[in-house]
């Protein structure tokens, strides 16, 4: 089997997760606190805390997501930028995306010392619409939904949602990092080529 930067990537983290889980490891300091990160310059918990996950159900339902769009978006990197440089960008929107989706909890709640977030799913929201720019037609199942939902349609709709419960503010899930994740992975390909947005348009 081909070793792809996206599996590394899972494994690293569901090796940290479990370490966690299991109390082997001391997670705490990679934990993305809001108030330790602004005013003790805890800069690294911006992307440590995307190695740690709150639960199994959590860090499976990130790697499940991030092992079936990933290789997507690694194949359609190589493809427009080349082999080398496309896995270095790949990696680059990966760990960017941890940052940059944690920004806005990071500014709402930086003087908040009691604000912990863990979980990579900011990165994986930035890497499903990476792929979404590339696939706007491809198929996405949502939960036990039988039928694929078209990507065009599945992005809207996932950015309304993450913008609605985030304002409500009503659960424990980072609904802001959702959002922000997801719009950088958007851009961030486009930014590097912006040609690729006539692909885009010509999908439809």
């Amino acid at each position: 089997m081909n070793i792809t930067v996206t599996l590394i990537i899972i494994g690293i983290t569901c090796l940290v997760s479990m370490l966690g889980f299991t109390g082997m490891l001391n997670v705490s300091p990679l934990i993305f606190n809001s108030y330790e990160v602004w005013h003790r310059r805890k800069w690294y918990q911006l992307f440590s805390y995307g190695l740690v996950h709150g639960g199994w159900g959590h860090l499976l339902f990130n790697m499940l997501t991030l092992y079936f769009f990933g290789p997507v978006v690694e194949q359609y990197f190589g493809a427009v930028f080349g082999a080398q440089h496309g896995m270095i960008l790949y990696i680059v929107l990966y760990v960017s995306a941890l940052a940059v989706s944690s920004l806005g909890d990071l500014f709402k709640h930086k003087d908040d010392i009691s604000y912990n977030a863990v979980g990579a799913s900011g990165a994986i929201s930035a890497i499903l619409f990476a792929a979404i720019l590339f696939n706007p037609k491809m198929g996405i199942y949502i939960y036990l939904i039988p039928i694929p939902v078209p990507a065009y349609i599945f992005a809207p709709l996932y950015l309304v949602y993450c913008w609605y419960m985030a304002r409500r503010n009503a659960d424990n899930i980072g609904h802001t990092a959702h959002f922000w994740g997801a719009v950088y992975g958007f851009l961030f390909p486009l930014a590097c080529k912006p040609e690729i947005f006539r692909y885009f348009l010509s999908q439809f």
